[in-house]
């Protein structure tokens, strides 16, 4: 297992007691219709791990794979002008998340952010989420994400 999928799996277990199971997939799961494929869904049970800059504020947005984030709608949510959302340059990705883009697990957070979750993942038993890596990725359920992220269900997706 490649050692920054290992360090996710021992994080989540040690702050939450979650054990997961990594996935690795050489070809890699850097879009969601490749992470689908590679594990055998549907797109919409792929978690995007998207992390926007909202105003001053840094927001991990969980997209099902089939939708992509509203940015207006986003905006609306927590109170400011389009013009104040856009995407976390790498960087920014990194120092919020402590994982880098293509590997952002859904939990296990550099920092305390928001985290909004797509309510599309609700209507599946099964979804699949980025393991730290671009290559790895883990199985859980809705109610697993609930617990591991803490996010706010919300419809801020198009």
């Amino acid at each position: 297992m490649h050692p920054t999928a290992r360090k996710f799996a021992d994080r989540v277990r040690d702050s939450h007691g979650f054990e997961v199971t990594i996935e690795e997939f050489p070809e890699g799961t850097k879009t969601a219709d490749d992470a689908a494929a590679a594990v055998g869904c549907d797109v919409g049970q792929i978690v995007k791990s998207i992390v926007m800059r909202v105003g001053d504020e840094t927001v991990v947005v969980l997209t099902s794979g089939a939708n992509r984030v509203d940015e207006s709608s986003l905006g609306s949510e927590f109170g400011v002008e389009q013009g104040a959302v856009r995407s976390a340059n790498p960087s920014e990705v990194k120092d919020a998340t402590g994982w880098s883009i293509g590997g952002v697990p859904p939990t296990c957070h550099a920092r305390d952010c928001p985290v909004l979750a797509d309510p599309t993942f609700e209507s599946f038993d099964r979804i699949w989420a980025a393991a730290g890596t671009p290559e790895a990725v883990f199985r859980l359920t809705p109610d697993d994400l609930r617990t591991l992220s803490a996010p706010r269900f919300v419809d801020v997706f198009e």
